[in-house]
């Protein structure tokens, strides 16, 4: 038991600096806020892993993401990043050691591209499906592969093509 009973049958709780105190007024309010504190760290879901982009780059990227889950494969689009900054595109673990890319440069024009093949739309979506795509009225796409091996959470970097940078090279923006 935290506390315990003093003589006159008042809870005794421990404070901080080793005597016991009665809560009264003044104590209660701090009293409940600790214990509501407690509480609430006790009930606190585990820190989970993510799957982060961040945009290396100097211009604005639209950002689509593919996977494979217990129920089939998804893609998910768009995230809009802006320059040198990082956004969370799926929260929680990993959900399968590849994760496929799509993005497109708004500013200067290109795209990061590969070639695996998914569903995306012009406006937000979640497709379920990776075939038929034209069939079921979303565009063919291509996606670069990431390998996160074994990792929980993962962050993805997409950069400016170098001068010596191939133009199919996946990590790069086609242009």
């Amino acid at each position: 038991m935290f506390g315990k009973k003093s003589s006159g049958g008042a809870l005794l709780f421990p404070s901080l600096f080793g005597r016991a105190v009665i809560p009264g007024k003044r104590h209660a309010a701090l009293f409940r806020h600790a214990v509501l504190a407690v509480t609430c760290a006790s009930f606190a879901a585990p820190a989970c892993a993510d799957v982060k982009m961040c945009n290396s780059t100097e211009s604005r990227v639209g950002v689509a993401v593919g996977y494979q889950d217990k129920d089939g494969w998804t893609t998910e689009g768009w995230w809009n990043i802006a320059s040198q900054t990082c956004e969370t595109l799926l929260k929680g673990n990993v959900p399968s050691r590849f994760i496929y890319v799509h993005a497109v440069d708004y500013d200067r024009g290109g795209e990061w591209v590969g070639k695996n093949y998914m569903c995306t739309h012009e406006k937000s979506f979640a497709i379920r499906g990776v075939q038929d795509c034209g069939d079921r009225g979303y565009k063919r796409t291509g996606f670069f592969e990431v390998d996160t091996g074994e990792a929980k959470d993962w962050t993805i970097r997409l950069t400016d093509p170098d001068d010596g940078a191939a133009k199919s090279d996946a990590t790069q923006p086609t242009r």
